[in-house]
């Protein structure tokens, strides 16, 4: 008989970890409940056009790629922003803006698995299309200092920068688009030595090169004090400096409100190609990868045939996330609502077990029914195995009553129960 194992960058979720798992999505969906996000759900395969258009070329060759029985080109989704763009270039062309848009799923990347890095992962998702100001910005950056919160996580901290900033200057200094991806790319995995050489190998002036030099040893310290260091280094590049504003408005209406801990880092670029404002990844000190990312991507939906839609967004790692919390012990409240097991002493009774359990089940209430024929004693030593709350015993004296009797699983008591209280007692309302 063959054995079949999960598939390397692949996992299961026991179910204890697919708990944890659900409270911090269920945290995702409370912060875009709060924040008034709308679900929007996207497929899994989309065209490799689509998802390949402005991602960077790190992500291209990591997408899982093949060709469907229609002959079309698809991957799976290595990330969400480039469907939620679609949807927002198609479906959603002519809504009224801005549109705050959260999805939540299942995304493909083969990766080098390695921890906290799988090549199925999870993330929550938030989009704000629209607006192009630096309230956008700065929501964005709340929202997710929100989440953080809500599942426990303590001592995190943003890593910020503009991507506009470099961009700006290689742009004034006639390089071109695809060498700026490439180096930004090259930055994206701390290659700085690389990068430079990059940048001297197409001719960019000795000036030039030492700006990102100096921009690159721009990293952490007091925001504002980072900020007044980069506008010396970049003092002659309008472009730069205007972005160098933007994020200082974007940090000012943050700080006004929440008391982030932001470590600004001028060197610091994301892999994906389509941002094109502020940049920013969430950190814990337990891990050396990073648990969020996002910025503000301005092209994304023009390039897909919609209108010109500026917008910002941010991916929080859901099983990353999991994985700091466990590192930080961040204790977890997932207790449950009473669990109810419900054994017929004979046969006979299994008609009466599954009537009772329906009657719970309508009254909400989360029941089991013994399904192995075991004897009484041998299902209660299961049932308090498995953390059961209750143990109701249909036995045929009892019922001849109109009862059953009613087992508190931890303290180790028992009472008959008329049926139709069987709620009020459970719920703890106290004996009839």
């Amino acid at each position: 008989m063959t054995t079949f194992s999960v598939l390397r960058g692949m996992r299961d979720f026991l179910p204890k970890e697919a708990k944890v798992m659900r409270f911090i999505e269920g945290k995702a969906r409370e912060v875009a409940r709060l924040y008034s996000y709308m679900e929007v759900i996207t497929p899994v395969v989309e065209s490799y056009e689509l998802l390949a258009a402005k991602t960077g070329e790190e992500v291209r060759s990591r997408m899982y790629v093949f060709e469907d029985l229609g002959g079309r080109k698809v991957a799976l989704r290595p990330e969400f922003t480039a469907s939620v763009a679609r949807l927002v270039s198609t479906s959603l062309r002519t809504a009224s803006k801005p549109l705050r848009l959260f999805c939540v799923g299942s995304l493909y990347r083969y990766d080098e698995p390695q921890r906290g890095r799988f090549r199925e992962f999870w993330q929550s998702n938030f989009e704000l299309m629209g607006s192009q100001r630096p309230e956008a910005d700065a929501e964005i950056l709340l929202l997710t200092n929100s989440l953080m919160k809500l599942v426990g996580l303590r001592n995190y901290r943003f890593k910020i920068n503009h991507v506009g900033i470099i961009r700006s200057i290689l742009t004034q200094e006639g390089v071109d688009e695809e060498t700026q991806n490439r180096a930004l790319q090259l930055m994206d995995k701390r290659m700085y030595e690389n990068a430079i050489r990059l940048l001297e190998d197409v001719g960019a002036s000795k000036g030039c090169v030492q700006t990102i030099e100096s921009l690159i040893a721009i990293s952490g310290g007091e925001p504002v004090k980072a900020l007044e260091e980069i506008r010396a280094i970049i003092s002659g590049y309008n472009g730069a400096m205007a972005a160098v504003d933007n994020l200082a408005e974007i940090l000012k209406l943050v700080m006004e409100v929440q008391k982030l801990d932001i470590a600004i880092e001028a060197g610091f670029a994301r892999g994906l190609e389509y941002y094109t404002g502020m940049i920013f990844e969430v950190y814990v000190p337990e891990l050396d990868i990073a648990i969020a990312g996002g910025g503000r991507y301005d092209k994304l939906v023009e390039l897909f045939g919609g209108e010109p839609t500026p917008a910002v967004g941010v991916a929080h790692g859901i099983d990353r996330i999991m994985l700091a919390m466990q590192e930080q012990q961040v204790p977890i409240d997932l207790c449950e609502d009473e669990k109810v097991v419900v054994i017929p002493v004979s046969e006979a009774l299994r008609i009466e077990a599954l009537r009772i359990s329906e009657m719970l089940r309508a009254n909400n209430i989360s029941v089991e029914v013994e399904v192995m024929g075991r004897k009484v004693s041998r299902a209660l030593e299961d049932a308090d195995r498995r953390g059961c709350t209750y143990a109701i015993i249909v036995g045929e004296q009892e019922l001849r009553e109109g009862k059953v009797v009613l087992r508190d699983m931890h303290k180790r008591s028992q009472q008959a129960v008329k049926i139709g209280d069987l709620v009020q007692v459970i719920r703890g309302a106290g004996s009839p």
